[in-house]
């Protein structure tokens, strides 16, 4: 795992064998930031990210200047991981140890952006955007993006689906 761009830029992250992860692969990761930066000034966004597992999008937004992220993910040791990172690497990031279904319908705080990686085989892929949605969690001018492989299905008029091997991003825009 690697930090694309940024301050730590070029900065390799080793995260321990044990996490039940599959962290984002450096190709989408950077093809994601590419779309990302295009659209949005980075350093003044609030990001969630969601089943962060090793942080790695979480790290990558706090490199390019993000100052404010939270990070969810159910797992001690993903959690731990995040934290030990962040402090190493001098990063703001709240990490909260919860399962991220219940952390959105508990959160009153709202995102610029909310990025959404579960596991592939996750079968709620459609409650998590629609409690994203109906809450409105996610700010006027932001995104939702949802990392899947191509079994996931989405459809809206205001998302677009990009793939990167076998990984899909749908990033809905509102």
């Amino acid at each position: 795992m690697r930090i694309i761009s940024g301050k730590n830029k070029g900065r390799i992250i080793k995260a321990p064998d044990n996490l039940p992860v599959r962290p984002t692969t450096d190709m989408a990761k950077e093809a994601l930031f590419n779309i990302l930066e295009n659209r949005y000034y980075i350093n003044k966004k609030k990001v969630l990210d969601l089943f962060s597992g090793t942080g790695n999008i979480a790290f990558e937004f706090a490199s390019r200047g993000a100052v404010n992220i939270t990070a969810v993910d159910q797992h001690f040791h993903c959690c731990n991981f995040i934290t030990k990172t962040a402090t190493k690497l001098n990063y703001k990031i709240d990490v909260r140890k919860m399962e991220c279904l219940d952390f959105l319908e508990k959160t009153k705080a709202t995102f610029d952006i909310i990025f959404a990686d579960p596991p592939y085989e996750f079968k709620h892929y459609e409650k998590l955007k629609n409690i994203i949605l109906t809450k409105e969690l996610v700010n006027q001018d932001g995104c939702l993006i949802m990392e899947h492989d191509a079994n996931a299905k989405f459809d809206g008029e205001n998302m677009d689906l990009r793939k990167y091997g076998s990984v899909h991003f749908s990033i809905f825009t509102l």
